[in-house]
C-alpha cells in the first residue's frame, strides 16, 4: 500500500476550469526543478542531458536529427549543442552526406557522462513513483500518452469525452443546479 497523495494545492480561481492543465503544470514544474537541481550538479543545463543521451545511442547525428528526435526547436537545439561543444563535451564536424551539415560528436568527456546521466534519470524516475504502486504507474503512463496525444492534435476529442468534461467542470455542475431548482 502507498502512502495517501498529498492534498490538492488552492487552484487559483482562473484555472478552476481548467484543473487538470493546472496540475499538469505543476508537476512539470516540479519535475523540471529537480532535474534542473541534479544537472546542475553535473554542470549541464536542462535539455542537454535528453541530446547527450541520442548520442549516446547514436554518434555522429546531425543538429537536425537531434532536434526530431527530442522535439526541441532548432535555436535550442543549436545553443545547446554550442555551449556543450564550449564545454569540451561534444564536437562539430562536416557531414560526409552534405556539406552543409555538420554532424555532432560526443568527446571523451562527453561519453563520460552516460553512466551519471543515466543514474540521474534513474534517481529521477525513482523519486517520482515512489508514492505510486506499479498499476498506477502504468496507468499514469497510458493517461499521459492519450492527454499528449490530445493536446498534440492526433486524438479527435470524442462526445463522451467532451460530455465528461462538461459533466466534471464546476460551470457545468452549477448549471445543473441551477436546472433541477428550477423545475
Amino acid at each position: 500500500m502507498t502512502d495517501p497523495a498529498p492534498a490538492d494545492r488552492e487552484c487559483p480561481g482562473a484555472a478552476r476550469e481548467g484543473r487538470l492543465s493546472f496540475t499538469i503544470f505543476e508537476l512539470a514544474r516540479a519535475h523540471r526543478g529537480r532535474a534542473a537541481a541534479m544537472l546542475r550538479e553535473m554542470r549541464l543545463h536542462p535539455g542537454q542531458e535528453l541530446l547527450l543521451m541520442q548520442l549516446f545511442d547514436r554518434d555522429g547525428q546531425t543538429q537536425t536529427e537531434l532536434l526530431e528526435c527530442v522535439g526541441l526547436d532548432h535555436s535550442t537545439v543549436s545553443k545547446s549543442v554550442t555551449r556543450m561543444q564550449e564545454a569540451g563535451l561534444v564536437i562539430r564536424r562536416p557531414s560526409p552526406h552534405d556539406r552543409r551539415a555538420m554532424t555532432v560528436h560526443l568527446t571523451e568527456e562527453g561519453r563520460a557522462l552516460e553512466a551519471p546521466i543515466t543514474a540521474m534519470w534513474r534517481t529521477l524516475e525513482e523519486s517520482s513513483v515512489k508514492l505510486l504502486t506499479a498499476e498506477e504507474i502504468e496507468t499514469f503512463i497510458t493517461l499521459a500518452r492519450k492527454i499528449e496525444a490530445s493536446v498534440e492534435g492526433s486524438a479527435p476529442a470524442s462526445p463522451t469525452t467532451s460530455a465528461a468534461r462538461s459533466a466534471a467542470s464546476p460551470a457545468a455542475s452549477a448549471a445543473r443546479s441551477a436546472a433541477s431548482s428550477g423545475s
